[in-house]
């Protein structure tokens, strides 16, 4: 009982530690390139914590167990929106810029419904799964065009804010790399810890996956997210959330599936319907105010914890093998 609490406890500290790293380290990687907050949370940062997803992903291709790379991306991709959007936003107001309403969200949107509409056969072929990929690319390249845009107007804003004179751009990529690695392995040991213990409290078994399956593969997301919010940088936290379901959509599906063509097995209609519902749901939260307040957060809150009480009771548990 002990060493399974040390293993929760671990993982959080892990956790912790390795959100503050990461968010320290990309902050001032941002200052340095001229990159904005939101950018580098869209891109480095939520790449960095998508990569759980993308390792349980890949086991999941190479051993054959479709339902477990489809069900990690919906259920990674509710859990973001809904639970880590709305948890940090509960804690602290998220205020959003104009282009995230206009252009960023729009296109998650219909990356998200292209994927829904992909797999609404129930097969996801190696021709689609490059066609993601490619999506992936001009993500990427789109982004690098908008980053070097707005170097020069985030350096002029943010000047005051550079980065200590002798500070090293090694040292930036070094809190980076060490924050990943924390993430990913407190990730791990938080998810062990709690399956030995759930099954010691003779918790079902369909509350265990469902639990920690999407739940611990998006542990990074959440950390970083919550570290980030405390500190004000907002701007990470909602990049975080919206980079990584795209990464999840565009990367980690398209390249399962490039390996291995996948079936939607253990994910229904419903739970398709309902990644995308939360992610339309984010233009009016965002519009109204160009924010996303606490009332906000507490009903992305409220949605999650409903959808959890349906799969429950449904005994569905996506993700599962």
């Amino acid at each position: 009982m002990l060493m399974t609490i040390g293993l929760i406890a671990g993982g959080f500290v892990c956790l912790y530690l390795g959100g503050e790293w990461l968010v320290r380290g990309a902050g001032d990687l941002a200052l340095r390139l001229g990159m904005s907050s939101f950018m580098v949370g869209m891109t480095v940062v939520a790449f960095a914590t998508s990569s759980p997803e993308l390792a349980v992903s890949l086991d999941a291709a190479f051993r054959g167990v479709h339902g477990v790379a489809v069900g990690n991306v919906v259920g990674s991709n509710i859990c973001n929106i809904a639970l880590v959007l709305g948890l940090a936003a509960t804690i602290r107001p998220i205020k959003v810029e104009a282009r995230v309403i206009a252009v960023d969200v729009p296109l998650l949107i219909v990356a998200t419904a292209g994927m829904a509409l992909l797999l609404w056969n129930g097969h996801a072929s190696r021709i689609e799964g490059l066609l993601l990929i490619t999506g992936l690319v001009i993500f990427i390249w789109q982004n690098v065009r908008v980053a070097r845009r707005e170097r020069a107007r985030v350096r002029e804003e943010f000047e005051h804010a550079a980065p200590p004179p002798g500070k090293s751009p090694l040292a930036d990529i070094g809190l980076v790399a060490a924050g990943i690695v924390a993430l990913v392995g407190g990730g791990y040991l938080f998810v062990k810890g709690a399956v030995i213990l759930a099954e010691m409290l003779n918790v079902a078994p369909a509350i265990i996956s469902l639990s920690l399956v999407a739940l611990g593969t998006s542990l990074p997301e959440l950390a970083t997210s919550l570290v980030a919010t405390l500190k004000g940088e907002g701007d990470i936290t909602a990049g975080n959330v919206i980079g990584s379901n795209f990464f999840n959509i565009l990367g980690i599906l398209g390249i399962t599936a490039v390996i291995q063509p996948l079936d939607r097995a253990g994910v229904t209609l419903v739970d398709l319907t309902v990644m995308v519902g939360v992610t339309i749901l984010l233009l009016p939260l965002m519009f109204s105010r160009r924010s996303i307040g606490r009332a906000e957060g507490v009903l992305l809150l409220v949605i999650y914890a409903g959808y959890l009480w349906w799969l429950a009771e449904s005994g569905q548990v996506p993700g599962t093998v």
